[in-house]
């Protein structure tokens, strides 16, 4: 994405400099004028190359997960993945479940207590975390979910994980040793 950046400031300031020099030019102002579109054309397909390379060279297909191997103090723990398609994320799945394997957003207790007491509970920050990263396509994009922060942020971290490891075609499970803070 860096790059990607620093191509298209320097096609913007060529493509500047280019309309300047041809609006300064002498007479022949149909010779100038011809070589500043020439000269966008280039920059604008060269543009469009850095960008098809780089979404190219990003995502590899597959499916990628994280699962944290320790149960926190209240008996879950993230299991986590995505699926690449066409070197898109086209899917994320981001729960915490408990020993018996049931899945916190599907708690109804939890959810209530824990929109009782911060406005909002797994049912909807978990949707909104996952929704967020297949349309933002970008873990530092997503935004934290206000009355989720810590959720939010373990969601970033390991998503980055995730993208990370896609990048690389890395494909499975990565199990974390998470530590549980008493």
């Amino acid at each position: 994405m860096m790059e990607l950046r620093k191509v298209l400031s320097t096609a913007t300031m060529v493509l500047a400099s280019t309309f300047v020099l041809a609006a300064c030019g002498g007479s022949n102002t149909n010779t100038a004028a011809s070589d500043a579109a020439s000269t966008a054309s280039s920059v604008a397909s060269d543009v469009a190359s850095v960008a098809s390379s780089v979404a190219e060279g990003g995502l590899k297909d597959g499916t990628y997960g994280i699962v944290e191997k320790n149960f926190d103090t209240r008996g879950w723990k993230t299991e986590f993945s995505i699926t690449v398609v066409g070197g898109k994320i086209t899917a994320s799945t981001y729960e915490n479940v408990n020993e018996a394997g049931a899945k916190k957003s599907e708690d109804a207790d939890y959810e209530a207590n824990m929109k009782a007491k911060t406005g909002t509970g797994p049912m909807e920050y978990f949707a909104a975390l996952n929704s967020q990263l297949v349309e933002k396509q970008d873990p530092a994009a997503v935004e934290v979910v206000t009355g989720a922060t810590n959720s939010s942020n373990t969601f970033k971290q390991y998503a980055q994980q995730l993208v990370d490891a896609a990048k690389t075609g890395k494909t499975g499970t990565v199990e974390i040793d998470n530590v549980v803070e008493e």
